[in-house]
């Protein structure tokens, strides 16, 4: 079912649960009838030539300790184009605007307006560069046939330009529910002047009761608090980790504003004007009332008069949460996939011990796939970060040969997955070095099937503790086809069904040299070797296309 169709019925279900009296079959057939109708011409089109498929992949391109040099955008402009041939189609971008520094990776984020342009807070480029470098990535992306995600931090501000007293209520930081004591005054930093910028591209200034709390007061700095601001309210459709999960960090934005609103929303417009991006991947949902999406999406699709993709960061392991979400929000915006990183974690963490046929039991990808972003890692999951849960090295081929290979999800490669990473932080007063390695082989020749054999049926083989696999059956416009298999333990064996009789095979990964044939009825006996995955393609395929396995 197309998304746009599919966004409407949801929202037709939300309404009937809001109201008994909405006939929901009714309304559907009416909906289905209207979109049939609109469609017609292109529908008896389709039936004349063979579809038109894109097996679409994003990728971050950035982690959290990506160089700091004020070069990022300059070497994304001059790499575009070969992420383009390697077979990905979008690049989610870090937080262009400014925030407490030239270090900032920039979700603490400070001007919006701000993307390199402005002598503000040391610096005038960001962590990435100036603005003028960062809308030339942007279009060399665009000029390479890349979609743009800009991402989005709406939750919060940080590095206020001056202190204001103000009255608020204590509640406790562990039970957002329980107050600690009446209201009072306070003084928080919560005044943003944006003077560097002068009122370019945005008038307003921010004061105490654009934020609905905080969590420090100056007049008494050692008491543990989260300030409740005076007329305001901690969101409802939030998390309800800590009772009520509205607050995260810093100046939280009161979403019930009607100038934070308005704002946020004029960002959105002027983000569209000046950079021309195709979504956004927004941070830290789980901390913001959903409704306010609905409202901040359909405003901005209104405005650019297209479909826009919005991914949300809300990062739990909890399929109900995200299930909860999704609906909340009307299907508006897809979800990364959490839980399946998770399992992924873990798996890797198993030695061989993980049960590999639920290898997918409890994620999105299972469960909600047309909203699910695929991921093995990302930035807050890396070594030494917040959400500190890495995949080990040597899963993540096989990770990766799940998110790139399968009919479900939308997958998105790490910076730090694709190019490797070496960095180092420091904890508890000494310094800890890490090494990410590249597999970056590996990860274009996943694409490279995904690009040309990964579609069509797919027929599951997930009956063996540590060995699970998969065939693509291929599709009209897509005839190939190709078997995945991959062992978490031993040398892996497995009869599997590819539907072309006599046809010989050969592992594009260069595991195994050996070619395979399959059978009278298009069956063979795959193999891969121990701890790792086979990706099996037609021979004459890859003759035709000029790779050498």
């Amino acid at each position: 079912m197309p998304p746009s169709i599919f966004t409407d019925l949801k929202t037709l279900i939300l309404a009937a649960e809001a109201d008994p009296a909405v006939d929901t079959a009714s309304a559907a057939v009416d909906l289905l009838r209207d979109w049939l109708a609109t469609h017609e011409t292109t529908l008896v089109a389709s039936k004349t030539k063979a579809p038109v498929e894109l097996n679409g992949t994003m990728i971050q391109w950035f982690h959290w300790y990506v160089k700091g040099d004020g070069g990022h955008w300059r070497r994304l402009k001059k790499e575009a184009r070969a992420l383009a041939e390697a077979g990905i189609t979008a690049v989610w971008l870090p937080p262009a605007s400014k925030g407490g520094g030239p270090d900032d990776v920039g979700y603490g984020t400070y001007d919006l307006f701000d993307l390199g342009e402005f002598d503000q807070k040391g610096s005038v480029r960001t962590k990435y560069g100036t603005r003028q470098e960062y809308l030339e990535a942007v279009q060399a992306c665009r000029e390479a046939g890349l979609q743009v995600y800009a991402d989005v931090v709406f939750n919060h501000k940080l590095f206020a330009d001056a202190e204001e007293e103000y009255l608020a209520t204590p509640y406790a930081p562990e039970n957002r529910g329980q107050p600690l004591g009446e209201e009072r005054k306070i003084r928080a930093w919560t005044q943003f002047r944006f003077e560097g910028r002068g009122g370019r591209h945005s008038t307003m200034q921010w004061h105490w009761y654009h934020f609905d709390a905080v969590d420090y007061n100056s007049l008494d700095p050692h008491y543990q608090a989260i300030w409740r601001s005076h007329g305001a309210s901690f969101e409802g459709k939030v998390a309800l980790e800590k009772g009520n999960y509205d607050f995260l960090m810093g100046c939280d934005l009161n979403m019930a504003h009607p100038e934070v609103r308005g704002e946020l929303k004029h960002w959105g417009r002027w983000t569209l004007d000046q950079v021309g991006v195709d979504g956004f991947r927004i941070d830290a949902i789980k901390h913001i009332n959903s409704d306010f999406f609905i409202d901040w999406i359909t405003e901005m699709e209104s405005y650019a008069q297209r479909d826009l993709f919005v991914v949300g960061e809300y990062w739990t392991y909890d399929l109900g949460s995200l299930s909860w979400y999704a609906a909340n929000s009307g299907g508006k915006m897809s979800l990364f996939d959490a839980p399946l990183h998770l399992n992924f974690h873990e798996a890797s963490r198993s030695g061989g011990q993980f049960d590999m046929p639920s290898l997918l039991d409890g994620t999105l990808m299972q469960n909600l796939p047309l909203l699910a972003v695929t991921l093995v890692e990302n930035h807050d999951t890396q070594p030494l970060q917040a959400l500190e849960s890495p995949v080990e090295p040597w899963f993540k081929p096989l990770a990766y040969a799940v998110i790139l290979l399968r009919d479900q999800g939308y997958p998105c490669i790490f910076h730090a997955d694709y190019y490797g990473a070496d960095y180092h932080d420091s904890r508890f007063g000494r310094r800890i070095d890490i090494r990410m390695p590249s597999h970056r082989f590996l990860i274009d020749r996943f694409l490279l099937a995904r690009t040309h054999w990964a579609y069509g049926r797919q027929i599951d083989y997930f009956d063996h503790f540590n060995t699970i696999g998969w065939t693509r059956l291929g599709s009209e416009g897509h005839p190939r086809t190709l078997a995945v298999l991959l062992s978490d333990g031993d040398t892996g064996r497995k009869w599997m069904e590819v539907g072309k009789a006599n046809t010989t095979y050969r592992d594009l990964t260069g595991h195994i040299r050996e070619a395979i044939t399959t059978n009278a009825l298009g069956w063979a006996e795959w193999r891969c070797p121990g701890g790792s995955v086979s990706v099996w393609v037609e021979q004459e395929a890859l003759a035709e296309l000029g790779i050498q396995v």
